[in-house]
């Protein structure tokens, strides 16, 4: 089980450095690979996951000027922001770090917003 703890963290320690560094496309890829083989779970940890991708994507769909695309990922993040305030998890901490990293990157990306 520690392995597995390892590798989220990891994960969303490189998700944050990528979206710092607005490396959009990176941190989409950071979390996938935790995500992806557990994208069917309804287990709320997951569906979290998706949303921090959907973060990315659409951070990366601004960057390529495409407004009306990266809207809707961007909704797909707020639908599953929520979930924070109810998981528990031994990556909470790590969780609500992420949700200010995007938040802080959205505010730079999107003054207006």
């Amino acid at each position: 089980m520690a392995q597995k703890f390892e590798g989220i963290t990891e994960a969303c320690e490189d998700f944050i450095l990528s979206i710092r560094e607005s490396r959009y496309y990176d941190a989409h890829e950071d979390l996938e690979h935790v995500w992806y083989p557990r994208r069917f779970e309804e287990e709320d940890e997951v569906k979290l996951w998706k949303g921090f991708i959907n973060a990315a994507v659409s951070f990366e769909l601004i960057s390529r000027g495409r407004w009306d695309a990266s809207q809707k990922a961007w909704q797909t993040y707020l639908k599953y922001k929520p979930l924070l305030e109810r998981i528990v998890t031994p990556h909470k901490e790590l969780y609500v770090t992420i949700v200010q990293t995007i938040e802080q990157q959205r505010g730079a990306l999107c003054p207006s917003s």
